[in-house]
């Protein structure tokens, strides 16, 4: 828990709370940007298209990070009456988020490549990445279960979104069990792996 953290190393715990903010604010940046420009305003009216991390941190998202280790910010809300092709759109919004968070990963491993005396970077990365590959788990509050849905014919769409109403005893589950340790951490540590390989081959 980031809390215990704190009491033991506040420098680390700042760390961590300051690469957690930053991909909070682009992931959840990225979702309001994209629906924006796929034609609703919703996003703009209720002041989300900013990088400003006090329109996307949620408390209570933020109080749940710090005692259970888990955590979210402030969801993104849009019309999908304003969309012209609500489905692929739709989908087009959720992805937008973990696309920037790798893009972000990525972005921050080179600059830490270019600075290795600035560790801060390479967690950035690495944190960006954990939130990228999470958000992707296609289970219903999160990214990816929008993003299977825009990807499935409509007839299985539909069956699809019933689904929704399990999504979070499901994730508490994945969460509760750990499982994240087996999946989401691996495939960060592999993309840093990667990432540092090509560093290697090229500079």
């Amino acid at each position: 828990m980031l809390i215990q953290i704190l009491f033991e190393n506040p420098t680390f715990f700042f760390l961590i709370a300051i690469s957690l903010v930053i991909s909070i604010t682009v992931h959840e940046f990225a979702h309001a940007l994209v629906a924006y420009k796929l034609g609703d305003s919703t996003p703009k009216i209720q002041g989300r298209v900013t990088l400003n991390p006090a329109s996307h941190l949620d408390l209570f998202g933020t109080i749940a990070l710090l005692f259970l280790g888990f955590g979210w910010g402030k969801p993104v809300e849009f019309d999908i009456y304003n969309l012209k092709h609500p489905k692929r759109d739709t989908a087009l919004i959720a992805f937008a988020g973990p696309l920037i968070n790798i893009f972000f990963g990525c972005l921050f491993f080179f600059l830490s490549v270019i600075s290795p005396n600035l560790v801060v970077l390479e967690f950035v990365a690495y944190i960006n990445f954990i939130l990228a590959f999470f958000n992707l788990i296609p289970i219903h509050p999160l990214d990816g279960f929008n993003i299977v849905t825009g990807l499935l014919p409509y007839n299985l769409a539909y069956k699809w979104r019933d689904l929704s109403d399990y999504g979070i005893f499901l994730l508490l589950a994945f969460v509760i069990s750990g499982a994240s340790s087996y999946t989401i951490v691996p495939l960060a540590n592999f993309t840093m792996q990667g990432l540092s390989y090509l560093t290697n081959l090229f500079i």
